[in-house]
C-alpha cells in the first residue's frame, strides 16, 4: 500500500486534530514534526510517535522523502510557508483562513500552478453529513435554480481570548486577519460557495461590528482590534445573492442557520431540513444523516475519501478521487471577506475588480 509521507509544521492545538485524524488514515503517515522550539517539537514527537523532529522549516521542506507538509501554523505565516514548501516541490494542506489577504492567497494558488502540486485547505464543514445530504440534492436538481443563500454563524459570547479560551494572535489584526467574519465566516462561506456551485462575486457592501463589553485588561494585551461581528450582501454574476451574519459574541438564545434558496425547493443546513412543493403541496423533510452516513460509506467504494478534510486530501492525492477545489472555495472567500472589510472602511459598496486592486501582498521577507 503507497503512503503519503507528511511533515507536520506547527505543533500547536490544531495540530492535534489533525494527528487523530490522519490516525484513521492507513495511507497516511506523519514522518517528521517541526516547531520553531525543540521542546514542542519533542513533546509532540513522543505523543504521536513521529520519527523525525525538526525546528527549521527549511531543512524539513529539503527532505526528498517527505511528500507533502501540513501546514498548523498563525494566519500570518500561512502563505510565506505554503509557497515555500511548494516552490521545494511538497504538496501543501493548509489550515484556515487560507491567507491573510486575497493577493496572499493569489500568490499561493499561483505557486501550486506553477509547481503542478496540489494546494488543500481546511474547510471541515464540507465534509459534514449535511452537508454532503445538501450536495446530492443540489446535484440531483431538487432545488432548480440557486439564487440566494444565506451564511450565518453565531456565537453566544465566545470570543477567543478574551472570553477565556484561545491565544491573543486570533484578535489582533496583523496576525489574524480578520475577526469573527475570517475565522468563523470562512467555514460558512466557503461551504455555500460550493453547493452554489462557486458563483463569481460582483460586487460586495457590509459592516463590521465590536460592541459587546469585554474584560478591559484582556482587551488591551490582546490587541483586540478585530471585528465580533461581521455583515454583508454580496451579488455574484448570473444575479445569485448572499446575505451573511458571522458573530462570535451577540445577545441572542439562537438564529436560523444557514440557508440555499432555489425554484424548486431549499435548504436549512444545521439542523438539516428540506422544504419544497409537491402535488401543490408545501412539504418540510428532514433526513436520517446518520443512516445516510452509514449507507453510503458501506456501499459506496469512495465514500471514505469524503470522512474528513484530511482523508479527502489524501485519497486526492493517491489519485482515488478528484480534489475538492478548496483552494478556490478558500480565495473566492477571502474575496467577498477582504470586499465587506474594505465596504465597511469606505462606507459604500465595493466592486470584486476594486478589492482585487486594493489588496495588497503582505512581507515575507523576515520569513526563512
Amino acid at each position: 500500500m503507497k503512503k503519503i509521507r507528511i511533515g507536520l509544521i506547527g505543533a500547536g492545538m490544531i495540530s492535534q486534530k489533525h494527528l487523530r485524524e490522519y490516525q484513521s488514515i492507513p495511507e497516511a503517515e506523519v514522518a517528521a514534526v517541526c516547531s520553531r522550539t525543540r521542546s514542542s517539537a519533542e513533546r509532540c514527537a513522543r505523543e504521536w510517535n513521529i520519527p523525525n523532529i525538526y525546528t527549521d522549516i527549511s531543512e524539513l521542506l529539503k527532505q526528498p522523502d517527505i511528500d507533502a507538509v501540513d501546514i498548523c501554523l498563525h494566519n500570518h505565516l500561512h502563505a510565506p510557508v505554503a509557497i515555500a514548501a511548494l516552490n521545494a516541490g511538497k504538496h501543501v494542506y493548509c489550515e484556515k483562513p487560507m491567507a491573510m489577504t486575497y493577493a496572499d492567497g493569489t500568490a499561493m494558488l499561483e505557486a501550486a500552478r506553477l509547481n503542478q502540486k496540489t494546494l488543500h485547505i481546511q474547510l471541515g464543514f464540507l465534509y459534514r453529513p449535511y452537508a454532503r445530504a445538501a450536495k446530492r440534492l443540489i446535484d440531483g436538481g431538487a432545488l432548480g435554480h440557486i439564487y440566494h443563500a444565506r451564511s450565518v454563524g453565531f456565537r453566544r459570547r465566545n470570543r477567543p481570548y478574551v472570553d477565556g479560551y484561545g491565544s491573543p494572535d486570533f484578535v489582533e489584526r496583523r496576525l489574524a486577519g480578520g475577526g469573527a467574519l475570517y475565522d468563523f465566516g470562512i467555514y460558512h462561506i466557503s461551504l455555500l460557495l460550493y453547493l452554489m456551485g462557486m458563483p463569481v462575486p460582483v460586487r460586495m457592501s457590509g459592516k463590521l461590528y465590536q460592541e459587546i463589553p469585554m474584560d478591559e485588561n484582556r482587551r488591551v494585551s490582546g490587541h483586540y482590534d478585530v471585528e465580533e461581528l461581521g455583515v454583508g450582501f454580496v451579488r455574484f454574476e448570473n444575479n445569485i445573492t448572499l446575505d451573511l451574519f458571522e458573530s462570535w459574541a451577540v445577545h441572542l438564545d439562537s438564529m436560523d442557520p444557514s440557508t440555499i434558496l432555489g425554484s424548486l425547493g431549499g435548504i436549512k443546513l444545521d439542523p438539516f431540513s428540506f422544504h419544497t412543493t409537491f402535488c401543490d403541496t408545501e412539504l418540510d423533510c428532514t433526513g436520517n444523516l446518520e443512516q445516510m452516513d452509514f449507507r453510503w460509506k458501506q456501499t459506496q467504494p469512495e465514500e471514505s475519501a469524503y470522512a474528513s478534510s484530511e482523508a479527502h486530501w489524501i485519497a486526492a492525492l493517491l489519485e482515488r478521487v478528484p480534489l475538492i477545489p478548496t483552494a478556490e472555495l478558500a480565495l473566492t472567500t477571502l474575496l467577498i471577506q477582504e470586499g465587506i472589510t474594505l465596504s465597511d472602511k469606505l462606507g459604500r459598496e465595493v466592486s470584486a475588480e476594486e478589492v482585487k486592486r486594493s489588496s495588497l501582498l503582505s512581507d515575507f521577507s523576515s520569513f526563512s
